[in-house]
């Protein structure tokens, strides 16, 4: 298991330090894709000062990093990068999803490095291969405990709940996109957010929506709130935090007898997803949109089809009434 939190305090390398800026300030990342970067390439680091005899403690936690220098990276060949993905997969359990992960860090910071600051005479990986990822189907409610979720919904914030549940239900919102809502991105029936990669979208609101965060509004609080722009507050008047939101979602979940474990705040936007793809007949290239994929191979999750569905297209065949017997 990755255990990210340990790298908060550690002193970079200026060699690292310089990607992470550009690949912050330039490329426009996100903090959690910087955060996830900064602990892959850490950990790279510290694995090839070992795997270089140049660590004087075994124990990564206290290994020092901040004399990697352009001769130190250099040093690196393709087959250390290899050596470094099966360390992860063999010894740290990652799975091809994190190793996916690690290899663009990797393929990142060396085309950085090569390419944009030329402090390095090589890209090893630029050959660096991928683990095949298999396709996952993604785990999401039907639309009978989709409606027993928002039942669910009862006590002190149960209006402000509604309309976080109900937009996730029937929008397909990324967790922060949700919690980043201000007041003012909602003109009729128009929400303007900000996806990943600070990339600028417009999610049409249906009926529920719109009717859920009126009713919202209604009690909202004005005085003393801290965060007036912000759409949802938590209780100390303050912008709504993820956890929050992760947390209520959790509890409601609980209270409709559906497993807290097995869904989540982004397995809402699953739910979303496939229900606009099965009951409202919505094409590939428009939920890609509506969901704020870059890429229409990410939003091909959502054509899955179920036993029923299958079972169904084999009845409907018009073959299927013609058999042996009606024909002699």
């Amino acid at each position: 298991m990755d255990h990210e939190n340990n790298i908060s305090n550690e002193i970079l390398p200026p060699i690292l330090e310089e990607f992470l800026n550009y690949f912050s300030t330039i490329k426009a990342r996100s903090p959690n894709t910087i955060k996830a970067y900064t602990y892959d390439l850490t950990l790279f680091l510290k694995f090839m000062k070992v795997r270089k005899n140049l660590a004087k403690d075994a124990n990564f936690d206290n290994i020092d990093i901040s004399d990697v220098d352009t001769n130190f990276i250099e040093s690196i060949c393709l087959n250390d990068l290899y050596a470094y993905l099966s360390f992860v997969a063999n010894e740290r359990s990652n799975t091809p999803p994190a190793r996916a992960r690690k290899v663009a860090s990797l393929r990142s910071f060396y085309n950085y490095l090569y390419t944009k600051s030329k402090v390095i005479s090589k890209n090893p990986a630029q050959e660096l291969e991928s683990p095949k990822l298999g396709i996952r189907q993604p785990v999401y409610l039907t639309l009978d405990e989709s409606k027993k979720l928002l039942d669910s919904i009862e006590g002190p914030f149960k209006e402000r709940d509604y309309a976080i549940i109900t937009l996730f239900l029937n929008c397909g919102l990324r967790l922060s996109e949700l919690a980043n809502i201000n007041i003012n991105d909602i003109k009729d029936d128009k929400l303007t957010v900000i996806g990943k990669g600070n990339k600028q979208r417009t999610v049409y609101l249906n009926d529920a929506c719109i009717n859920a965060i009126n009713e919202y509004l209604k009690v909202r609080p004005h005085d003393s709130v801290k965060d007036k722009k912000a759409l949802f507050l938590s209780k100390r008047l303050q912008r709504i935090s993820i956890k929050t939101i992760q947390y209520l979602v959790k509890k409601y979940l609980r209270d409709a007898n559906l497993d807290g474990k097995k869904y989540s705040t982004h397995k809402l936007r699953h739910t979303a997803a496939t229900l606009m793809y099965r009951y409202g007949k919505v094409d590939i290239r428009t939920l890609q949109r509506l969901l704020g994929h870059s890429n229409v191979s990410t939003t091909q999750i959502y054509t899955h089809v179920d036993d029923a569905q299958l079972r169904d297209a084999v009845y409907k065949n018009p073959l299927s009434e013609i058999n042996h017997d009606k024909k002699n």
